[in-house]
């Protein structure tokens, strides 16, 4: 059984809401729920909130009545990790043992469908603990990535021998992309962080990459979103 799992906070101080706002004629919520329930891989969708409003919502579709979020795990500072555990937990409860957690970010909905296929057969391939959506760092450590020293002079942050002279030559490096996470259930149940295992990169371009976590990023999101749809003003 692969779960497919959203987790969505009610509050957000960066962008109020922002998990249920309107996205081009649906709630943000919803284009990362459409695509669970468009996998065909997808045997039972979940989504774990502290928000009556989006629960609701989201059983009304056809996601496992799991109840709200519990209170520790509603908070800015809980960690992924934890909520991840909690839902598995509370599916497997009613659905019995899972196979494959899915996990898609409702703030990355810019992802394609392909992405999540391509997840799940990379991770069905090479059988890591977890396979995670990344994207090509902007910025490099070993080129445009500055430390200062004790003395207040900068640095490369992690130096080679004869340095790099130009950003292509120096070793790729990712960034969390933050979109779409395929974890392995048993890993998911005994691990305490993401990193604890060997975990596996899958390559998105920046663009499918955009994660909203601030007013500026929802207007990009939205124009990005719009482009894609086709009616992005001329």
């Amino acid at each position: 059984m692969i779960i497919g799992h959203i987790g969505v906070r009610a509050g957000s101080k960066g962008v109020p809401g922002k998990n249920f706002r309107d996205m081009h004629g649906k709630p943000l919520l919803d284009w990362s729920l459409d695509q669970l329930f468009a996998a065909p891989e997808v045997d039972a969708v979940v989504v774990s909130t502290d928000g009556p409003e989006m629960y609701d919502h989201a059983v009304a579709r056809g996601a496992l009545p799991i109840g709200l979020r519990p209170a520790h795990l509603a908070s800015d500072t809980a960690g992924k990790w934890s909520v991840w555990q909690h839902a598995l937990q509370a599916v497997e409860a009613i659905k019995g043992p899972a196979d494959v957690f899915l996990d898609l970010d409702c703030t990355s909905p810019l992802r394609l469908q392909s992405d999540i296929s391509g997840a799940l057969a990379l991770f069905a391939q090479d059988q890591p603990d977890m396979v995670m959506a990344v994207c090509e760092a902007r910025l490099n450590p070993y080129f445009n990535l500055l430390e200062a020293d004790e003395s207040g002079a900068l640095h490369v942050s992690k130096p080679l021998p004869g340095g790099v002279v130009a950003r292509q030559r120096a070793p790729t490096v990712y960034q969390h992309a933050t979109g779409t996470y395929v974890v392995a259930p048993d890993y998911l149940r005994r691990a305490h962080s993401i990193f604890d295992g060997r975990v596996i990169p899958y390559v998105v371009d920046e663009a499918r990459s955009q994660d909203i976590d601030s007013p500026t990023d929802f207007e990009i999101v939205q124009l990005l979103m719009a482009q894609r749809l086709g009616n992005a003003p001329k």
